[in-house]
């Protein structure tokens, strides 16, 4: 079970020494980061962070990631210039500073970067990635948000979803075997409630051996047995969203 002292995840993981290819920009109220591919294109995905931020070096590697399979990413600052979580702060203070920015309350600044997609980068097919904290969200739009065409929830953290399940778009749920914040029984009961509710298409996965934040916060090259699953969870989201966009 999850560590109750502990209520998030983890240890960051690897950081990664990654400047970015993208810039960042104004973009109503908040700030964010944006990569374009070479080639136009009227595809795009929002990349929702982790509790570590905007900034951390991995969300930008995967939002170049995106850029270089053919879309326009863009991470913007879902905090609203409030600080991000940092190592250096005590876990027990955790479920107090997170309730000052709660997933489900992004709305706001998801129409703002969704008027900037379509108004200055001519996106028309928006689909939206999300990681732990932002997993959480991508779940919370895939229930509302009607101009969003599909989503990836990546560990996203089940006991900050909202407890309903008739999504509205595709969506696709990806999880650790090994996640000391979300145990399987979680992922066995959000199973359930989407096979009872959910009318669109969805799929979970499972990735066996692997801890919280795996995708993104795992760096293959040191970590040799996780390479595979790292690497197909990163190809397992963007086939994902080529064949939803």
């Amino acid at each position: 079970m999850a560590n109750e002292s502990r209520p998030c995840p983890c240890d960051i993981g690897d950081k990664f020494d990654y400047g970015g290819r993208g810039q960042e920009v104004q973009v109503g109220h908040i700030k964010a980061y944006v990569s374009k591919p070479s080639a136009s294109t009227d595809r795009a995905v929002i990349v929702i962070h982790d509790i570590f931020g905007w900034q951390l070096p991995n969300t930008r590697y995967i939002a170049d990631m995106l850029t270089t399979n053919g879309y326009i990413a863009i991470c913007p600052d879902f905090f609203v210039g409030q600080e991000a979580w940092k190592l250096s702060n005590d876990w027990a203070t955790f479920n107090d500073w997170v309730k000052t920015r709660e997933a489900s309350k992004i709305d706001k600044e998801v129409d703002v970067v969704l008027k900037y997609l379509k108004d200055q980068c001519g996106a028309k097919k928006i689909g939206v990635v999300g990681f732990c904290w932002g997993g959480a969200a991508v779940q919370h739009l895939m229930l509302k948000n009607p101009h969003l065409k599909t989503g990836v929830s990546l560990y996203g953290v089940i006991s900050r979803f909202e407890d309903k399940h008739s999504l509205l778009h595709p969506t696709f749920f990806i999880f650790a075997e090994k996640d000391e914040i979300i145990p399987l029984e979680q992922v066995t009961l959000l199973e359930q409630k989407l096979k009872q509710s959910c009318k669109v298409d969805y799929e979970v996965k499972i990735y066996p051996g692997q801890t919280h934040g795996f995708v993104h916060r795992k760096r293959e090259d040191i970590n040799p047995q996780d390479k595979p699953y790292i690497e197909e969870g990163r190809k397992d989201m963007i086939n994902w969203l080529n064949k939803y966009l």
